[in-house]
């Protein structure tokens, strides 16, 4: 990773989680900065992040150069409620996304994604680019019909509770990593598991979205129970096979983090369908599912692709995560209702990316050479 597009991470990524405490400074009624939180992480970070993985160069293309700056240009737009100009750049945007699917998958049509001889590994990674770019098309269509034409009205279906789709696309990309870094597949019965997983997890998401549009209490928290035990099966086959490399950490660190986000996720459906729905209970437990969502488990996937050709990297792996730990499930929901601590956690947060982001990779070329070496042979069946 070069060191521009290092620094273009590390700002766009501190000022997103800045901006989910500006409201200490101006408050929400005047201006919502909570777009910009999500846009600038999920979309500009992670969707940058996605299309250069794609890409597999060292450098930034100049498909990944138009997606960012269109990314931001997007976000800014949204943000300004300047929804004309966001509508066209949104379909800009999954033009750019699906011109990398087609070059990388060499096909349109995603027939791969039913194939059996497929792995897991490749249609997690193609499901990623679709279901950025359908989300980014969808989103112009939301707009138009939200703002402008008002066609249809479904209450749940507002613009920021949409926008916050663009967090899938970042999960499916670090699920894609997290199965090409497994040993390969001994049995039939662990490959038709994989390959159930990646969908039971699709589906299941899209799922889960139609039914808080239907506001079906008792078939979310089924389908939500169904992500988690999903989640928590890829956490146990990635611990057992998992190959002995640094990433393993980072990312098995990440998928606890998810399971986090699931039982958070589950507790807070239980919530909103109880007497005790009220801010002081909601609130708490919104933050702190949101923050392990995206700074937790999306930077976790983030920063081993971001970062793919680099590992190993010189820094103490376990002090790194207990920071994280403790920026994300601390300091995080603490800053959200307190100035001083999301102050603490801007610093914080801002000198883990740092390490992440710009600790050099190995100078060893033996230990280099021995990790490739273990990556040969891995194949997520």
């Amino acid at each position: 990773m070069s060191t521009s597009l290092k620094v273009i991470l590390w700002l766009m990524m501190t000022t997103a989680l800045a901006c989910g405490f500006l409201h200490h400074v101006v408050p929400s009624e005047q201006i919502n900065f909570e777009r910009l939180h999500i846009f600038l992480f999920n979309l500009c970070s992670g969707g940058t992040l996605l299309v250069y993985y794609t890409e597999g160069q060292t450098h930034l293309t100049l498909r990944t150069r138009l997606f960012l700056l269109l990314a931001v240009a997007f976000a800014f737009s949204a943000f300004l409620h300047w929804y004309a100009a966001a509508m066209g750049l949104s379909l800009a945007l999954a033009w750019v996304v699906e011109r990398a699917r087609v070059k990388h998958f060499g096909s349109v049509v995603p027939r791969a994604l039913f194939a059996a001889r497929e792995s897991t590994t490749r249609k997690f990674h193609q499901a990623a680019l679709l279901c950025l770019s359908i989300g980014l098309a969808m989103s112009s269509i939301v707009m138009l019909n939200s703002v402008y034409l008002h066609w249809w009205h479904i209450e749940k279906l507002k613009l920021d509770t949409f926008f916050l789709g663009f967090s899938f696309p970042v999960s499916l990309i670090s699920m894609s990593v997290i199965f090409s870094l497994m040993q390969r597949a001994q049995t039939h019965t662990t490959k038709t598991l994989k390959a159930a997983s990646f969908w039971v997890i699709n589906l299941g998401v899209i799922i889960f979205f139609l039914f808080i549009l239907a506001n079906m209490f008792e078939a979310q928290v089924f389908i939500a129970t169904t992500l988690f035990v999903a989640v928590a099966y890829v956490f146990w086959l990635y611990w057992r096979q998992g190959i002995q490399l640094q990433q393993k950490a980072f990312l098995s660190s990440g998928i606890l983090f998810l399971l986090i986000t699931s039982i958070t996720g589950i507790a807070y459906i239980v919530l909103a369908s109880s007497p005790y729905y009220i801010p002081e209970y909601s609130q708490p437990l919104l933050r702190l599912h949101a923050f392990t969502a995206l700074y937790g488990w999306n930077l976790s996937g983030l920063m081993v692709i971001g970062r793919h050709d680099d590992f190993p990297l010189q820094l103490h792996s376990s002090k790194i995560i207990l920071l994280h730990w403790f920026t994300v499930l601390v300091l995080c929901p603490l800053g959200y209702f307190l100035p001083l601590f999301a102050v603490l956690a801007v610093l914080a947060y801002a000198f883990l990316l740092r390490m992440l982001l710009f600790n050099q990779g190995a100078v060893d070329e033996a230990l280099r050479k021995r990790q490739q070496e273990q990556l040969q042979p891995a194949q997520a069946g």
